[in-house]
């Protein structure tokens, strides 16, 4: 069975409005439709989506070009931040890095990462059991930079660092879970090579 984890790409930034309902940018909905017109993966047998507006947008998406249903699922969101809610980018990137350093504590009332990696990852186990039940052999999952990488960790079985963080928005990792194996790091969609 293969995994392939998407983060959503760019998305509209507004300070007014709760960060788990943000919207995708015209340029997040562009590069995707692009890269999805390359090809490059296998058409999805599922295609599930944290129940994150942006996420959302991005698996209907897919689900419209592969002619798929979307499955949602609310632990596949982001990690909790709204105890903060929106942070100036400088701001927020501290916290990011203390989120990821910190993993066992609650940075500024974050959800810490121990807990929103176990979150994750059942909920994703739960989505492969099912998978395999129906003899599913690609599944695509509509998430979030943070999570994703908990979630890479721990597949792979590295420790908790955002030295395995996505660079930017709209990045992929690929896993073969028969061979138990990560076929790549992320990789953004705007590459062509």
């Amino acid at each position: 069975m293969q995994l392939i984890f998407l983060s959503h790409p760019q998305v509209v930034v507004d300070p007014i409005v709760p960060v788990e309902r943000w919207h995708l940018s015209q340029a997040g909905r562009v590069a995707l439709q692009q890269f999805l017109e390359r090809k490059i993966w296998p058409v999805p047998d599922m295609i599930w989506s944290s129940k994150e507006t942006k996420a959302q947008e991005t698996a209907a998406l897919l689900g419209a070009y592969f002619n798929k249903t979307v499955q949602s699922h609310s632990a596949l969101g982001e990690n909790g931040r709204s105890a903060t809610g929106f942070l100036p980018p400088a701001e927020f990137e501290q916290l990011a890095d203390q989120f990821f350093a910190q993993r066992h504590h609650s940075v500024r009332g974050w959800e810490r990462a121990v807990d929103a990696q176990a979150r994750i990852c059942t909920a994703v186990r739960d989505i492969m059991d099912a998978a395999a039940k129906a003899q599913h052999k690609n599944i695509v999952i509509c998430g979030h930079g943070a999570t994703g990488t908990l979630l890479y960790c721990a597949l792979v079985g590295l420790p908790v660092s955002r030295r395995y963080d996505q660079p930017s928005q709209g990045h992929y990792w690929h896993y073969d879970d028969g061979a138990k194996q990560m076929l790549h790091h992320w990789r953004n969609i705007n590459d062509r090579s």
